[in-house]
């Protein structure tokens, strides 16, 4: 434009200046307007929205309480298992002071009560029986039909099972006689000893001696079971074996 207006004065020719304003248009306001008012709208959705979320938080607790809280949510766990391990000792030396200081107690009682239960006791003829003389003995021994077994002879004598010595009796014409419990119902007794080796509650083997016999006096051994005379087995040599139908 200067240029122009150079070249004209150099050329004298008269020139006028014109001032030309471009109007913007109307439509394509009335367009920008619009957009203007849609991004207002979605800008104030928006806000709303965060305005919403914001609301719905606890702004009472700081953010640093918040992060505390949730760890030790997490080691709630780890507290509950310490707190039950010290529960389980606490009660172990309670117990073990009741037993101590206290053994008649309810709670003693109690426990000897579950520890105790009585367990199933084996059939006499479970036993495993054993001879009432050593093999190396002379002694001729017998057995009655009504299931007595006798013999004389001087040598160790058996108690047949294991078992408990029950009792221990002085016999009026000497000698003793000797009562071993193999269960509350299956019991053995032997009669006629010179010596007995064992005493009242003491543990009793099949194999091994309970007493001794000089010979001079009849030995007799006598099986019950709940207190009725047992004849349901006969003799190999010395050794008594179950019958395999019993009575």
């Amino acid at each position: 434009m200067d240029q122009e207006l150079e070249y004209a004065q150099m050329l004298e020719v008269p020139v006028s200046t014109v001032s030309v304003v471009k109007k913007k248009p109307f439509f394509k306001k009335k367009a920008q307007e619009k957009e203007d008012n849609l991004k207002e709208q979605v800008v104030d959705s928006v806000n709303e929205r965060m305005g919403d979320y914001v609301y719905s938080e606890d702004l009472s607790v700081p953010q640093e309480n918040k992060k505390k809280s949730v760890l030790s949510v997490a080691d709630k766990p780890g507290k509950i298992l310490i707190i039950e391990v010290a529960a389980a000792c606490l009660l172990a030396i309670g117990i073990f002071l009741t037993n101590v200081f206290m053994p008649t107690s309810a709670i003693n009682t109690f426990i000897s009560d579950l520890t105790n239960a009585p367990s199933a006791e084996a059939a006499y003829t479970e036993f495993d029986l054993f001879p009432v003389v050593s093999e190396l003995s002379d002694a001729d021994v017998a057995v009655s039909d009504t299931g007595v077994i006798t013999f004389t002879g001087e040598g160790a004598v058996y108690p047949v099972a294991e078992g408990t010595v029950a009792s221990v009796t002085p016999l009026s014409e000497g000698g003793y006689s000797v009562e071993v419990a193999h269960t509350s119902a299956f019991r053995t007794v032997i009669s006629g000893l010179t010596n007995v080796y064992y005493g009242v509650g003491e543990a009793v083997e099949g194999n091994i001696p309970v007493g001794y016999s000089d010979g001079s006096a009849q030995v007799s051994v006598s099986m019950y079971n709940n207190g009725a005379l047992l004849n349901c087995y006969t003799l190999s040599g010395a050794l008594p074996v179950w019958n395999t139908t019993s009575d």
